[in-house]
Parts: structure tokens; C-alpha cells; sequence
């Protein structure tokens, strides 16, 4: 059903960051990813790769003054790049799941393409906040970059950490949870042959 390239050009200039690239929704999982938190490029490459979209982006940020801008704006630029990629969303599934596990933590990812943004991830409340990397980089960033997504893309995304204290570092959560993230958009994303229109009763999603 899908005749048209579901691909967007990215381009975001701020005084605090600036971010240029493409997606591809239809691609195979590659990533050309560049920006000055590390573990963000890193989660972008597993994302996309388990995903199947395909992803440039080159993106500097000032960072030397807090993470938060940088990763914050991250979220809004690939949020935006979905959506405009997305188009009408003629024809694809809107509903997604996804399940990723890494040693004793699972992250699950819920999806649903309703035009309505919203977020909301469940985890243990008293542990979660503590964790960090190495460079800066907290549980809280995470919230946020996947709040700014959510409410860009105009998406409900619904996160669950399941039994995350079993895991000692950041990283391993976050692994589980862009993983599971690209699962569900993968199949979001689906174009159902079966759908002819635009999947809501009111015959549009905006």
C-alpha cells in the first residue's frame, strides 16, 4: 500500500543545539548517528537497528552547561522527524508492543500513533531517580528525552522497567527500554494491507 517514501529531512537550530539529518522509516536498521552524549548515540544505533528505520544525524549541543538541553532536544527533533515521515498515517497498524530483556531487567514499550501525545513510564519509584553513567547522564534525562518524543511524534508511549534493581548501571535499563521502544514503533509503523484508511473511527489522526 505504501507507494510514497515515508522519509523526513531533520533540521533544528537553537542557541543551544543544532541538528541536522534523515530518517527513513523503510530501511533495514541503518544509523549515522553523531552527538555529544554517548550513551544517547549508542541507544539511537540499537534503536534504529531493531527498529529498521534508517537514521543521519549529526547533532552538536552545549553540553559544557547541562545534558539536559542536548537530550531533551533530541527527543523533539526525532519525535518531529516521525511524524512528518508518517504523513496522513494511511494504512498502518498504530498499535505496537515490545518486549526487550537484558540480563535480569525487561523493559516493555506500548505504542499507540493517536495524534494525542502523552508518556508515562513505571518503574520503582525509590531507586530509579539515583541512576546515572559515568558522564552525567540520569534516569531523569531519560525520562524526559522519551517525554519530548512522545508529545513530538504525538504519540501514548507507556515504559515498564521491570525488576530494574537487579541491574546495577543505567546503561543496561536503557538498553532495555530503546530496544523494546524500537520494537513497538517498528510495528506501529506497519503498513497493514488490509487498511485502507486512515486506522481511527474518526477518519483522521492528526
Amino acid at each position: 500500500m505504501a507507494t510514497k517514501a515515508r522519509k523526513a529531512k531533520i533540521q533544528r537550530i537553537s542557541t543551544e543545539t543544532q541538528s541536522r539529518g534523515e530518517l527513513n522509516i523503510d530501511g533495514c536498521g541503518k544509523s549515522k548517528i553523531k552527538t555529544p552524549i554517548g550513551i544517547i548515540t549508542h541507544m539511537l544505533e540499537l534503536f534504529t537497528f531493531h527498529g529498521f528505520f534508517d537514521l543521519a544525524l549529526e547533532v552538536k549541543g552545549d553540553t559544557h552547561i547541562d545534558l539536559h538541553h542536548t537530550s531533551e532536544d533530541i527527543g523533539i527533533i526525532l519525535g518531529k522527524a516521525f511524524k512528518d515521515a508518517l504523513k496522513d498515517k494511511k494504512g498502518i497498524k498504530r498499535f505496537g508492543s515490545g518486549f526487550a530483556p537484558m540480563e535480569d531487567a525487561l523493559g516493555h514499550s506500548v505504542i499507540d500513533i493517536s495524534g494525542r501525545g502523552h508518556f508515562k513510564m513505571n518503574y520503582v519509584q525509590d531507586a530509579m531517580p539515583a541512576f546515572k553513567d559515568e558522564n552525567g547522564y540520569t534516569f531523569k534525562h531519560l525520562e524526559h528525552f522519551l517525554e519530548s518524543f512522545a508529545k513530538n511524534i504525538g504519540a501514548n508511549i507507556i515504559v515498564t522497567i521491570n525488576n530494574p534493581l537487579a541491574s546495577a548501571d543505567l546503561h543496561t535499563i536503557m538498553e532495555t527500554v530503546f530496544k523494546s521502544l524500537g520494537l513497538a514503533l517498528d510495528q506501529a509503523t506497519t503498513i497493514d494491507s488490509r487498511r485502507k484508511t486512515v486506522p481511527s473511527t474518526k477518519g483522521i489522526i492528526d
